[in-house]
């Protein structure tokens, strides 16, 4: 079954790095992905294909390259919540 999300990195990154790993890691696992927003402490990338290979990038991309630091990742129906308890400093 076709999945789409949204999925929302936070941490400190080497852009370029984490982008090649997520496109690397799309490509891999027959994935469709495109690059939103990226600073060096956020990224956004929209996923679509079959919804268990849409979990395990999620799952590869949360653990991300060696250079990059992932603290923390959620969809976009998630996203808002995500961004909200980060803004405020946590749960």
């Amino acid at each position: 079954m076709q999945q789409a999300a949204m999925l929302v990195f936070q941490g400190r990154f080497r852009t370029e790095s984490f982008l090649d790993f997520v496109r690397h890691r799309a490509e891999r696992l027959a994935l469709e992905a495109g690059i939103g927003a990226v600073t060096p402490e956020r990224i956004e990338v929209s996923v679509t294909g079959h919804a268990d290979l849409l979990d395990a990038f999620e799952l590869a991309c949360s653990l991300g390259p060696i250079d990059c630091l992932v603290l923390d990742h959620c969809r976009l129906e998630e996203a808002r919540k995500c961004l909200s308890e980060s803004r405020r400093g946590g749960a």
